[in-house]
């Protein structure tokens, strides 16, 4: 067996040894940890925990010796171990992910974070899918990450607008949404369902799926009345729209149901939805316009907000 084949199913601190870049370095790694997550694309591995186990090690810079080629014993001086297991706690807590390239990209670049870390191995493998372990193995360093931080934008809060089903079908339309893109921050358009009524299901997790794709239908209606509004469903989607001054219209299911921490809601309280995708994104202001006795944030009329444009500095 050659030896790039043979490092291709060594352990993480093998790789990391072999591929040295001349520099010398400490190695800190974490071995078989594992935990119970709810991860995976397939609609099987949705509503239930598998087991996955983390490889980890991050390379750090030597640390200076004292006196007579001792070292410097003090913890605060060194990477510790739970920057590690913390890295793996964030990234699990943040969001449910489809797939473990992005939660292994995640993770070291959570650990990068530490000054101390220079390089990071990072090897996440599934346990329960078949007679194996299925796995990826990403490998991030404090280059790339400063390459990655200077090709994005800084983040930009948005203003989201809930718009009533008046106003979606209404020959204002067009008015409504100059006067809110005459406003400084991109804008998120939310919608209720259609007022026609949704189909009912028995069980309570298809029933969220009827009342999130009734949201999308809505979201696609007023899509086609206006070319400026974008269906978008993804966080890097609506990150995309806003730093390109796009006008999106929000379709909740992949946000809502991927989320750890999800809105504490009904799935048909589009209210509920919408104050919680502005918190998400920590909008400057939320607005509902339409003939709505409530709404999300300050509810305003057509004529209302019409009058107000612009209605943020």
């Amino acid at each position: 067996m050659s030896s790039d084949i043979r490092l291709a199913f060594a352990h993480p601190s093998e790789r990391a040894e072999a591929t040295a870049r001349g520099e010398l370095r400490d190695r800190i790694s974490l071995r078989d940890h594992i935990r119970e997550v709810e991860i995976g694309a397939f609609q099987q591995e949705r509503g239930t925990l598998q087991r996955i186990c983390f490889n980890v090690v991050v390379e750090v810079q030597l640390p200076e010796l004292t006196g007579a080629g001792g070292v410097d014993d003090d913890v605060d001086k060194i990477l510790s171990y739970d920057t590690i297991t913390e890295a793996i706690d964030r990234e699990l807590q943040a969001e449910r992910l489809n797939l473990l390239e992005t939660l292994a990209a995640k993770v070291a670049e959570d650990i990068l974070a530490d000054p101390l870390a220079a390089r990071v191995f990072v090897r996440i493998e599934k346990l329960d899918r078949g007679p194996g372990a299925l796995g990826v193995e990403v490998v991030r360093d404090r280059e790339m990450l400063a390459r990655r931080v200077a090709e994005h934008a800084p983040d930009v809060a948005p203003l989201v607008a809930y718009l009533g089903n008046d106003v979606i079908g209404s020959a204002d339309l067009g008015k409504v949404l100059d006067a809110l893109q005459s406003n400084a921050a991109p804008v998120v358009l939310c919608v209720p369902m259609a007022q026609s009524d949704a189909p009912q299901a028995e069980h309570p997790a298809a029933q969220r799926r009827i009342d999130l794709l009734a949201l999308e239908q809505n979201a696609w209606v007023l899509a086609a009345r206006d070319r400026r509004c974008v269906v978008v469903s993804t966080r890097t989607e609506l990150d995309w729209a806003m730093k390109h001054d796009q006008m999106s219209v929000w379709a909740p299911s992949k946000l809502v149901l991927d989320a750890t921490d999800g809105p504490d809601a009904d799935t048909r309280d589009a209210v509920a939805l919408t104050e919680w995708l502005a918190g998400e994104f920590g909008a400057v202001q939320v607005i509902s316009v339409g003939d709505m006795s409530h709404g999300a944030g300050q509810v305003m009329t057509p004529r209302d907000l019409l009058a107000a444009a612009p209605i943020l500095g």
